[in-house]
């Protein structure tokens, strides 16, 4: 028989403790492993210590004695539980206590099976066997599901990263119809968030505006282009067209379960809001126009003001706060235009960093004929 169970070589690299207080019970336990190939084998005949070698070497196996002076096989088992959560840890009990009570509170504790003493060989092997082959399949089963959480967490990522340059390049493609460059969808990005976090906004919520932002006019893609890019100033009936620009945005990205087009969705059809209720599509006031919304303005507005149009030549910098200042309470809200103020050295750098002029490179070209 004991060639037979030699033949599980697969479990002969097991690391295995022994838990005895008695130093024969240990060489005869050691002797008997060794003889079938266990040579990962670490024992102790001071119970205490057990957590500190479960520490340091994470045994497949522990041998462990029920009866022992001061820090009994209960004891380690109750220790050992505070340190091992996720792991299915075989502790293979060595008893002369075979009555029903003792044997119930060791499962109760942890304990997986059950060797009587004084031992028998052919039995105590197979029992051995049979434990670390559990160990083993667990482990295999534990360690796939990692490798699955993380294979999920990559892919998850991946998606969220495709997702943001769809939405990046679908904003681009609707500046590219209104605007000379693309750049702009940049630089709001870049100063809503930038701004968000100047209002106290979590991460997440920095992060999700940073690339719903650039989607504020999307809708602008349904408006007819002898209206979005007539030179001159619009007629009452063209403007009333123009302005459906932001209903039409919130419906190409409504029900949507991406929290970025769900809050691009918010920016997009409330944007052109005013504090004062004047605004549209829904005449919202104050508190009634999402945050969102509000930081998108007061970036959208600063970022139209201070870059050439087709129709206008870049205001400066102090023009520029002077007029916004006066929407103070109308147009902006007031606690988010004062903090877009107190970060104005880092927006007017953003807005330098990313104008149009530092990326030609990207321009697309228009026709002119």
């Amino acid at each position: 028989m004991i060639s037979s169970l030699s033949r599980d070589a697969k479990f002969t690299n097991a690391k295995i403790l022994i838990v005895d207080d008695e130093q024969g019970n240990i060489h005869v336990l050691e002797r008997m492993l060794n003889s079938v190939g266990y040579h990962n084998i670490t024992s102790t005949t001071d119970s205490r210590s057990t957590p500190d070698l479960y520490q340091s070497m994470n045994p497949d196996l522990i041998l462990l004695d029920i009866k022992m002076p001061g820090f009994s096989g209960f004891d380690v088992m109750n220790a050992l539980k505070t340190l091992e959560n996720e792991s299915y840890l075989p502790i293979l009990v060595l008893t002369a206590q075979l009555d029903s009570e003792t044997r119930l509170k060791a499962i109760k504790a942890g304990a997986k099976d059950f060797v009587n003493k004084p031992f028998i060989m052919e039995e105590m092997l197979a029992r051995i066997n049979n434990l670390l082959e559990v160990r083993m399949l667990h482990n295999c089963l534990h360690s796939d599901k990692k490798s699955l959480e993380t294979q999920v967490v990559e892919r998850s990522q991946e998606l969220r990263q495709y997702q943001v340059e769809i939405i990046h390049r679908l904003a681009r493609a609707a500046e590219y119809r209104d605007n000379e460059t693309g750049m702009h969808v940049i630089r709001i990005s870049k100063l809503c968030e930038r701004l968000a976090r100047g209002l106290g906004l979590s991460d997440d919520e920095c992060h999700l505006i940073r690339h719903a932002s650039p989607m504020h006019d999307i809708g602008k893609i349904g408006i007819p282009d002898q209206i979005l890019l007539k030179p001159g100033k619009l007629t009452l009936k063209e403007w009333s067209v123009m302005k459906t620009h932001a209903e039409i945005g919130a419906l190409i990205l409504s029900g949507s379960e991406s929290e970025f087009l769900q809050m691009a969705e918010i920016i997009a059809g409330s944007h052109h809001e005013r504090w004062d209720g004047s605004g549209y599509p829904r005449g919202l006031k104050e508190d009634e126009i999402p945050m969102v919304s509000r930081i998108v303005t007061v970036c959208d507005v600063f970022d139209a003001l201070t870059s050439d149009r087709p129709y206008k030549k870049a205001w400066s910098v102090e023009d520029t706060v002077v007029e916004m200042e006066s929407q103070s309470g109308k147009l902006f809200d007031p606690h988010v235009l004062r903090t877009f103020m107190t970060l104005l050295p880092e927006m007017i750098a953003i807005s330098e960093q990313f104008s149009d002029n530092a990326h030609q490179g990207i321009q697309p070209q228009r026709k002119t004929s």
